[in-house]
């Protein structure tokens, strides 16, 4: 399968698109100047079976979600695959101290109350570097708050610097990620991904979803009180549930990690559809390396996608850091890296 990689200035008035793809229909649209957002995933339609015909579907299908507002107002957080970094979720009143400094980032959640996802998700990239060969195409993007967002240098406690690789595969998607520290003293952070996955997957309105969790944090106005508690039947996706019947923002934790890939990665939820009697549905699989602990579970109000989220720390990680509660807020020395991955794939379901 040949694959390739260009830019197109057609897509998106006024903007440049780097558009990664395949003979078989396999692609990629990554957008820099909005936080490298790859807001549109195709995926090839499925080998011909031993009849010599394709399935049902022989268009490739966009797995993700991305509506009008994402691309009129610049909504980054609204659509697509947003990078949420140095920190996911919300910061409770944007306030926070850290050894011995008081900041106040801004308060842009939905309620003005909250500092919420971070910079990089609302900031254009640098591409760094672009590539193919025979088992797909990737591409590179840098964000450096120093040098691509100065304002913001003010707002956390120290410089920082993330690096991410989409890697594009027939019916995969990787999503690696680096993050160092070129400052002179400690980086504290955390790394999430709001990914938006359209509903009903592959137009099956009998989609469910299941993710292997076995607690969910109590929030209270969207923020963690620091408990722990078991699932209720309504957040229970251990066992396959409708989509139609989940109304969730949640986050859940408590992860199995039990079940890898190939590659060692953790499975951390799966979307079914398209049931067949042989060889059976199709599932859109959600795999990350170990330190993505956390997951946010959100059907948005419009019921056209979910969000299955992948943190590396809770919301309000930093707090309930300050009050010794695990949460899986992480800190850089200087010079430090810390490396993660995240991998999609499209396959039918054992």
């Amino acid at each position: 399968m040949a694959f390739r990689i260009h830019t197109d200035s057609t897509i998106l008035p006024n903007e440049e698109v780097w558009v990664l793809e395949s003979d078989a229909g396999d692609r990629i649209d990554v957008w820099p100047a909005l936080g490298f957002n790859g807001y549109r995933w195709l995926v090839s339609p499925e080998a011909p079976n031993r009849s010599g015909t394709h399935g049902e579907d022989t268009k490739p299908q966009d797995l993700l979600f991305a509506a009008a507002p994402f691309f009129d107002g610049r909504h980054a957080t609204r659509g697509g695959f947003p990078i949420l970094f140095p920190f996911p979720n919300r910061i409770r009143a944007g306030r926070f101290s850290w050894h011995g400094k008081e900041y106040q980032l801004p308060l842009n959640d939905p309620t003005e109350k909250n500092a919420i996802h971070g910079f990089a998700c609302r900031k254009p990239w640098r591409v760094l570097s672009h590539g193919t060969d025979q088992h797909g195409a990737w591409i590179t993007g840098e964000y450096h708050a120093r040098r691509d967002a100065p304002e913001t240098r003010s707002l956390w406690p120290a410089d920082h610097r993330i690096r991410v690789t989409y890697r594009l595969g027939e019916r995969r998607l990787r999503v690696e990620a680096v993050i160092d520290n070129p400052d002179s003293v400690l980086l504290p952070f955390g790394l999430g991904y709001h990914p938006y996955f359209r509903m009903p997957l592959l137009g099956d309105e009998r989609s469910s979803v299941q993710a292997p969790a076995e607690e969910c944090w109590v929030l209270e106005e969207s923020l963690p009180t620091g408990v722990r508690q078991g699932l209720e039947p309504l957040r229970d996706l251990r066992s396959p549930r409708p989509f139609v019947d989940l109304y969730l923002d949640d986050v859940l934790t408590g992860l199995a990690n039990d079940v890898h890939s190939e590659e060692g990665l953790c499975l951390r939820g799966a979307i079914l559809g398209r049931p067949e009697p042989q060889p059976g549905p199709m599932a859109l699989r959600l795999w990350t390396s170990a330190d993505f602990t956390e997951l946010v579970v959100f059907t948005p109000p419009h019921r056209q996608a979910i969000c299955l989220e992948p943190y590396t720390c809770v919301t309000d990680a930093i707090h309930l850091h300050e009050r010794n509660i695990q949460s899986g807020w992480k800190v850089l020395a200087p010079g430090e890296t810390w490396q993660g991955m995240v991998e999609l794939t499209l396959g039918r379901a054992r």
